[in-house]
């Protein structure tokens, strides 16, 4: 079932990065995304980028982690009424159940998907595409990017939350810096790592 979610979104969201390369040929002339996602004009130095990723891909990783009772006590009080197992925040949460060998499949199959392409392509949009857009919101920006990136995640409304509060550093020094390529270290960083972290427990037996 989650990696038919996975392929699923996939078959969602490719198309919407279709419509961003669109109106880079609009306005290129050629399939490019110059001019339709900012944030990449003025690239931050190596060293300065890395010692800003490193801590945000280290706040998403620890504060996700620490705020999943969160996301268990609203679920608890609010979604009960939601088909859904638990509210978990391990790479594994969503398939436990199955036998280890479809766990691992799983998760090997969704690396290049929810790993990697999906929050990819979420960064694109809600940072690269739309953040510019309502630039002239101020401060305001990364709030309301924040706040409709959690919302965009509908699957799981108990997450709104946490989210808020563990990713919009992201956003917000995206906004600072202008450099997409911060929250892009943090959120395709943590999500990655997360899923490699699954498939090596599985393949090593650790859980």
């Amino acid at each position: 079932m989650f990696a038919g979610w996975a392929i699923a979104l996939t078959l969602v969201l490719f198309p919407l990065m279709a419509g961003l390369y669109w109106l880079g040929r609009r306005r290129n002339g050629r399939f490019s995304l110059r001019g339709v996602l900012h944030y990449t004009d003025k690239p931050l130095p190596r060293g300065k980028l890395l010692a800003m990723a490193v801590p945000l891909f280290l706040w998403m990783m620890v504060l996700s982690t620490a705020l999943i009772p969160l996301d268990g006590f609203v679920f608890d009080h609010f979604f009960t009424w939601v088909p859904f197992a638990e509210a978990g925040g391990s790479a594994t949460t969503y398939i436990e159940g199955n036998g280890r060998s479809a766990m691992l499949i799983t998760l090997v199959v969704c690396l290049p998907l929810t790993g990697i392409s999906l929050p990819l392509i979420e960064e694109f949009y809600f940072r690269g595409f739309l953040m510019p857009r309502i630039a002239h919101l101020g401060k305001g920006a990364p709030v309301l990017s924040t706040v409709l990136f959690s919302l965009y995640h509908f699957w799981a409304p108990w997450t709104f939350l946490s989210k808020l509060i563990f990713f919009f550093p992201g956003p917000w020094f995206v906004w600072k810096e202008k450099d997409i390529r911060l929250s892009i270290g943090m959120h395709v960083g943590s999500t990655a790592f997360s899923t490699v972290g699954g498939i090596a427990a599985l393949a090593l037996n650790l859980i």
